[in-house]
This record gives structure tokens, sequence and C-alpha cells, in this order.
């Protein structure tokens, strides 16, 4: 009987294994480490990274980058001008919601309406607010209309989600959030307030399906305990980790790092309308201060990219001889005491968890040297995009961020935190806006890199904002997680494999 049983067992699994030859190596919950929970997985209404790396898995957009970073199809098939302004988008039509709902044109005419709309009032806004209509023009068909031309559009819409208008409009934008309904990949399950958001595998999905059968995002503010977890095998990715700590998992048994350049470029927004750097002398003794070549060397490794203006490389619009301000304490210095008074007032330096507290700390000093006098202000990220995008008085005098669009444009970067219309911007300089329209309303790159340049020179010159570095995402992985990052530091998960 138990040479039968055993014979039966091996008969039983060796059948499993012809049926599903993956199937035993398969991971069925993949652990996320995040720093913080999200804000909104309502992908109109916030795109901090916390929430982006959750939302973007329950929700497809109308078009996507691939991991290359070219612009390809999702729910949109194919696109075609049919004139300067107007661009007509072919549907799939075998997309499905979570809920068996069908999505229709009508819902991607509705989500772009939505978005655009100023009562709703989305940060996004400033990102899509050329577009001025959204029309179904047959049941595969969406046709959307520009105020003028509008180069950048393909690049802002790879980060326009579809939302389902039956269901928004059924139970409004608050219960929307708390119970989010996409077509993604992935469908949520449950949000377990300060600690996880858990999704599952949609297993209708018309693409790739994601391979694992359950994910965990967990909000865990420290990075040395993400780590820590990485290493006990407790987590199996972890974002947002520093030089000191990546090195940490070289050698380990479990983990690996993963990195890689994006396009997120980090930067001091100082707040013109506000002492002292109300005075120019003040914002150019700030420029002055930062030694940008001793903080990427120095404080981060090398992993991140030195960069004279607020975009990287990769950004159309990215000019290669603007000269930003050199380095140079003495000159920091002197600015300082020509400022007089103004230069001797406590400045509030702005800052949240996730950002690294080794640069923030490092800039203090830089600006201590310099002769003012700067007090560090920690506040959890859901309050700090609050206050960055409260308009001038609500806004820092001089906050620490890192900023990318997604959309590999200038438009994406300097019209949101320069031009007066945007809720992000503090800046008022009617020449920077008037070059900022012209670039996005032209279609002609060689206008467009013309205007760029006049507004690089002007920051240059004037100070809102000092460039610092061309981010690196670098990520804690475990040993068989096999993931490419991508520079627009998206987490698809169904680009991922596992691999014992």
């Amino acid at each position: 009987m138990v040479r039968r049983g055993r014979g039966l067992a091996a008969v039983v699994l060796g059948l499993c294994l012809a049926a599903a030859p993956g199937a035993l190596l398969a991971k069925e919950k993949l652990t996320v480490d995040l720093v913080n929970e999200p804000s909104s997985l309502d992908p109109h209404v916030q795109w901090n990274p916390d929430s982006y790396y959750v939302y973007r898995n329950i929700f497809d957009n109308l078009i996507t980058r691939d991991d290359k970073g070219n612009i390809v199809p999702q729910v949109a098939t194919s696109w075609k001008y049919l004139s300067d302004t107007e661009i007509e988008f072919t549907l799939r039509d075998d997309v499905t919601f979570h809920d068996g709902q069908k999505l229709t044109a009508e819902d991607v005419a509705f989500s772009v309406q939505r978005i655009t709309d100023p009562k709703f009032a989305s940060p996004q806004l400033g990102q899509f607010n050329k577009i001025i209509k959204a029309e179904v023009t047959s049941p595969t068909t969406v046709k959307l209309t520009t105020d003028g031309p509008y180069p950048a559009l393909l690049g802002q819409l790879v980060k326009l989600s579809i939302v389902p208008k039956h269901l928004v409009d059924a139970v409004g934008k608050d219960a929307f959030n708390l119970k989010p309904v996409g077509s993604g990949p992935y469908k949520f399950d449950g949000w377990q307030r300060g600690v996880q958001v858990t999704l599952t595998a949609n297993d209708k999905y018309w693409g790739t399906k994601g391979p694992f059968a359950s994910v965990a995002f967990r909000a865990v503010p420290d990075a040395a305990t993400r780590v820590a977890n990485l290493q006990a095998g407790t987590s199996d990715l972890a974002v947002t980790l520093d030089s000191d700590l990546a090195a940490q998992l070289k050698n380990s048994p479990k983990a690996k790092v993963l990195s890689v350049l994006t396009e997120r470029v980090a930067y001091l927004r100082l707040n013109p309308a506000k002492p002292p750097f109300d005075n120019a002398k003040i914002r150019q003794a700030v420029a002055h201060a930062i030694d940008k070549e001793a903080m990427v060397e120095g404080v981060l490794g090398g992993y991140d990219k030195p960069v004279p203006q607020m975009l990287t490389p990769a950004h159309v619009g990215w000019v290669n001889d603007i000269e930003a301000p050199s380095y140079d304490s003495k000159k920091a210095q002197a600015l300082v005491k020509e400022a007089g008074e103004g230069g001797k007032a406590e400045i509030e330096l702005a800052t949240s968890p996730v950002f690294d507290q080794r640069i923030v700390q490092a800039i203090q000093q830089m600006l201590s040297e310099a002769g003012l006098n700067v007090k560090i202000n920690m506040s959890d990220m859901a309050s700090y995009l609050k206050r960055a995008q409260g308009g001038i008085d609500a806004t820092p005098s001089l906050s620490f961020g890192r900023w990318s669009c997604s959309c590999q444009d200038a438009d994406g970067v300097l019209f949101p935190l320069l031009h007066k219309s945007s809720s992000w911007s503090v800046y008022r300089n009617p020449k920077a806006d008037e070059l900022l329209e012209q670039a996005r309303q032209s279609l002609d790159d060689k206008v467009r890199l013309a205007a760029y340049r006049g507004v690089h020179e002007i920051v240059a010159q004037d100070v809102p904002l000092v460039p610092l570095y061309q981010s690196a995402a670098i990520y804690g992985a475990a040993k068989e997680l096999e993931w490419q990052p991508s520079p627009s530091e998206s987490l698809f998960l169904n680009r991922m494999t596992w691999k014992d």
C-alpha cells in the first residue's frame, strides 16, 4: 500500500509538471516596500511616486512607453493627425474594466474631460490643459482637439489613465479613490491605511498578464528597514535607496541592486515672492553656494549626474551649451554680505522622507557656509505636496524636490514649474511665460529649442530654481526578480518575471 501510494503520488506530480511546468516555480505574492503609502489611487488626482507605483498597474493608459522609451499603443492601437490641432485615436475593442463593463470611447473621452476640467483641479492639469475638446467620433475612435499645435501631446498622453465613466459618475470622486476600478493587469484588492495596498492579478487582462497572483505595496518610511527586509527575505522589491544602502546589498546572498538614470531632476525651488529670496542677490548666492560635483561624487556615490539646466539629455528641449552659475563659495558669501540684513533671515528648507536627507543636509551645510541661516523642515509627502501646490503664500521659501513629467519633453517640466498659470509655480516672469507658451505651441523643433534656450538662460540668471542633478533610481530586489528599471520610474508588474 505504501509503495502503491508513493507511485500514485509520483504520477500525480508528473502530470502536474507536464500540465504546468512553471507553476511550481511561480511566486504567488510579491511584496514591494515603498517609502509612503499612496496619497491617492485615483490616477487623475495625484501622481507622486508612491501613488504612481501602485495605480499604474490598476489602470491602462491611452498610450504608453516601452522599456526603450518609445511611445507605443496601449488602449489606443493607432493614431493620426487630422490637422495641426486635431488627432484621432483608434481604440482596442477587447478591453474590459475589472467590474466586467467594456471600456469604450466614451470612457476615454470622459477621462480626458475629467482631468482637463479646471473645477476638478487635478495637479496634472498643467500637463493636459492644451486639450480643449475630447469627442467620441465612433464606437472605437476618439478625437482630441488642442488649443493650437501642441508638440508635447503624445509625450503627455503616456500618463493619461482611463477610468470607467459609469462608475465614477455613480459613486463620485472620493468613493472611487477608496475602491478604484481600472482595466489594467492588476485589480485593487484592499487598502489598509498606513500599512499596505494589496492588488490581485487580473486573469482576464487583454495584454501581458501579471506574473504574481497578488502584490502588496507596503509603507516603509525608513530606508534602512527597507534594506533589512530585503536581506531577511520578507520583501522582494524596495524603492528609493541611497548609495550607502545599495552598498550593503552588493554582497547579499538574497538581494541585489538595480539602478537607472531617470528623467527626474533634483532641484532647489526658491520662492522669489518671499524674503529673503525677493532679493536677487540671495537667489544668486544660493546658486553659487552649491557644489554639485561634490554632492554627486561624495554623497551619492556617483550614481547620479550633475546638470546645468532643469532637464536631462533625454528631454526634448535640452540645450547642450547652457552654462549654470558655477560653484564659488567666496562669491556666494560676498553676495550674502551685499544683501545686508536680508541675508540673516531664517530660511525654511522644506523636505520629505521620500527624498535623500543626506543631500538635504549637504545643501543646508553649503548654504550655511555661504552665510545663510537655513533650517530643515520635514513633513510627510502628502503635506509637502499640498504646500508645494498651494500658491505663492503657502509655498515654502526654499524646498528640495525631484521632478519628472514622465513625458521626456521640456514642456512637462518647465511649464508647470515656471509658468504663472500653474499651481506648482511661484515664479512671475512675463518673458519666461512668453517663451514657454511659444515652445508649447510650435511644431517647429528649431523654434522650440530656441525658446527653451531662452528659458534656461533666464533660470540661470534670475535663479527661481537651482537644477542640481539627473537622479538615478536605485532599487533593491530579490535575487530571483528579473526586471529592467526604466527612466520613467514605472513599476510595471507585468514586465517583471521571477526566476528561481
